[in-house]
């Protein structure tokens, strides 16, 4: 249930959960693995719970419902949980189910579980940027020279740098306006082919514009075991692992 605080402006916040994560080349889903003492997912649910957002919708993987209410939601008391819903065969599909049950929101944020070093400071950005803009991304501008290439592999042209950026999560929106891009893209399945996140689907389901703000370098997605070494060691300079 929506806070009476915040009733001209709910905010929920959806955390995905559902990915195999395959490149970590453990059995175990890369959510649950070990960071500093708590599960991996721990870090981002826990920024979400101290920030001031309304509620969160956790969306994991099919059959993992129960697991997740006991050995995440209680285990640690997570106040905000307002649901634990199955996700789907791609993050679209696990998108979806948490926007369903996010009815009656203004805005929503859509995090990836795997991103622990999110902090208070993006996740009120990210609310402000929606609630003035309609569509607004975390991100921060590429570091690296970009190459585009061809089939073989060879460099086929060079974009420009400054206007590139790597986008980060979370990415937050009107519930509105998100919702109906979501409803389209399930209703217009030819355009769901190479869509990679949430802002692609109100760029290539609507006409509105997605406004682009700064989060961190050090909010990082946890995809390969290098990258739960990294944000190891981000977490610890931030002060929010835990000794056990």
């Amino acid at each position: 249930m929506m806070q009476e605080k915040n009733a001209r402006r709910a905010v929920t916040a959806i955390v995905l959960a559902a990915g195999k994560g395959s490149r970590m080349e453990t059995q175990v889903h890369k959510q649950y693995l070990d960071l500093d003492g708590r599960p991996l997912i721990w870090y981002a649910l826990s920024a979400f719970e101290q920030s001031s957002v309304d509620q969160m919708i956790l969306v994991t993987g099919t059959g993992e419902e129960e697991f997740c209410r006991r050995e995440i939601v209680e285990r640690y008391g997570f106040k905000k949980v307002a649901a634990v819903v199955p996700g789907g065969r791609e993050r679209y599909h696990s998108v979806y189910e948490g926007l369903k049950a996010a009815e009656g929101s203004d805005v929503v944020l859509i995090h990836d579980g795997a991103r622990p070093c999110v902090t208070g400071e993006i996740i009120r950005d990210a609310i402000d940027g929606a609630a003035a803009c309609g569509a607004c991304v975390v991100g921060m501008p590429v570091k690296d020279t970009i190459k585009i290439v061809d089939d073989q592999g060879d460099a086929d042209h060079t974009p420009d740098r400054s206007h590139m950026w790597m986008v980060q999560t979370p990415q937050a929106f009107s519930y509105e306006l998100i919702r109906k891009a979501y409803d389209r893209l399930f209703e217009e399945a030819s355009h769901q082919r190479g869509i990679t996140d949430d802002a692609m689907v109100v760029e290539t389901m609507t006409r509105h514009k997605v406004r682009l703000i700064k989060g961190s370098y050090q909010n990082i997605k946890v995809t390969t075991p290098e990258d739960l070494e990294i944000a190891g060691i981000f977490l610890r300079k931030m002060g929010k692992t835990v000794d056990i």
